[in-house]
């Protein structure tokens, strides 16, 4: 891949983010990163030397005149846009939340707008969207259970008019439960760090119950910097092919890996919805031959990852 391919990474010091990073280096490309909350040592694990590479800006998501000089200056060919506030924050603060998940989202598309260099935009849209009910008679849809997900739901609607007024490419990309190396943040982080648990010989507790999908973080990673090069016009938003499974499924999943860790990993807490979406669009339908990461080889991979860490 060309030099000239330069990309910003909103979040991009994130879990999903500093795998999307990976992900980019690894093809060539020039990863330009916006976080407010900067996290050295995850990017020493995950990218080692590489991480010399990434541009770091301090521009605020919500500037959206120096979001413009930004992509101006850098040179900015695609962007990826991960940054926003999670389900727990924005329930709390829905006033911040709606500031940081979509004004701050639509200051990153008109800047892309203003600036008039970047060809794609692909942002990370959630499972939250749909609730956990299946849609009435008269209605195709079905209503988010939380703020965080009707934020996602909303600005799914504003890409689209980018999309239709102005043009900009975009993607929504929406994985389920995001398992992996690096996840410690939320409820759903339990099966993540259930498996850092397993790789040093700890107990661990995961917080919750019931059945979702599960998505191996570097797949994620992937669909991002895939999409954002393969995007076509107009806006699209494409389900990951989560892997289904109850909770204590993804425990026996574990111990067949890690035979060692049988009995040390317990399930409690309350039952999670799962959210339905009432018309999924898979993302093999823009990438026809993929395939997913199956829970046995995440798990194992997680595991592996963090047993040069253990103590």
């Amino acid at each position: 891949m060309s030099d000239d391919v330069r990309v910003l990474v909103t979040g991009g010091s994130g879990f999903v983010g500093t795998w999307a990073l990976k992900e980019l280096l690894e093809r060539g490309a020039t990863p330009v990163v916006l976080d407010n909350r900067p996290a050295p040592e995850r990017w020493r694990r995950v990218l080692g030397d590489a991480a010399a590479r990434v541009v770091v800006s301090p521009v605020s998501l919500l500037d959206r005149d120096a979001l413009v000089q930004l992509l101006t200056t850098e040179r900015i060919t695609h962007i990826i846009h991960l940054a926003a506030w999670l389900t727990p924050e924005c329930q709390s603060d829905p006033y911040r939340g709606c500031e940081i998940n979509v004004l701050g989202s639509v200051a990153v598309f008109d800047a892309a707008r203003l600036a008039g260099k970047v060809q794609s935009i692909v942002y990370a849209s959630s499972y939250a969207i749909y609730g956990p009910e299946q849609p009435e008679i008269d209605s195709m849809t079905n209503k988010p259970p939380t703020f965080y997900g009707a934020f996602k739901q909303a600005f799914d609607g504003i890409a689209d008019q980018y999309a239709r007024h102005f043009a900009i490419r975009s993607i929504a990309i929406r994985p389920h439960v995001v398992y992996g190396p690096e996840r410690d943040q939320g409820l759903t982080a339990g099966p993540s760090l259930a498996c850092r648990a397993a790789a040093r010989g700890e107990p661990y507790t995961i917080g919750y119950r019931g059945v979702v999908g599960y998505d191996y973080v570097e797949d994620v990673a992937r669909a991002f910097v895939e999409s954002t090069f393969y995007c076509p016009p107009g806006f699209a938003g494409f389900e990951m092919p989560s892997c289904s499974a109850t909770t204590e499924q993804f425990v026996a999943a574990l111990e067949e890996v890690e035979p060692s860790a049988r009995g040390l990993i317990q399930v409690a807490g309350p039952t999670i919805p799962a959210n339905i979406p009432p018309q999924p669009v898979a993302i093999s339908k823009l990438f026809p031959d993929w395939r997913p990461t199956s829970l046995k080889d995440g798990i194992r991979r997680t595991i592996d990852f963090y047993r040069p860490h253990a103590p």
